[in-house]
């Protein structure tokens, strides 16, 4: 496991921001709460309800899974089973 503080669109680092680097996959973790999984095969992303806790969390979530969907796209996607939500979400 290998932890790194996220990087930005400007290549700074952010503070409080944070990936783990396993060997499933990538997680991105905010200050003590795990917000992502992206897998590093074929298995869809995993969010946690915290995913939009503010929109600075959203600002770095998107950063992180390299995307510019908007907050209702996301959402839709969860909704739709693409993304999947669930709060149990624990580095592995």
């Amino acid at each position: 496991m290998n932890i790194t503080q996220l990087i930005n669109n400007k290549g700074n680092a952010v503070k409080n921001q944070f990936v783990i680097h396993t060997d499933k996959g990538m997680y991105f973790k905010s200050y003590n709460s795990l917000i992502a999984f992206k897998p590093s095969t074929g298995c869809s992303i995993v969010l946690t309800s915290e995913w939009d806790y503010s929109a600075t969390t959203l600002k770095h979530l998107k950063t992180f899974l390299g995307t510019s969907m908007s907050k209702a796209q996301i959402q839709k996607e969860i909704d739709n089973g693409g993304i999947i939500l669930d709060d149990n979400l624990q580095v592995v």
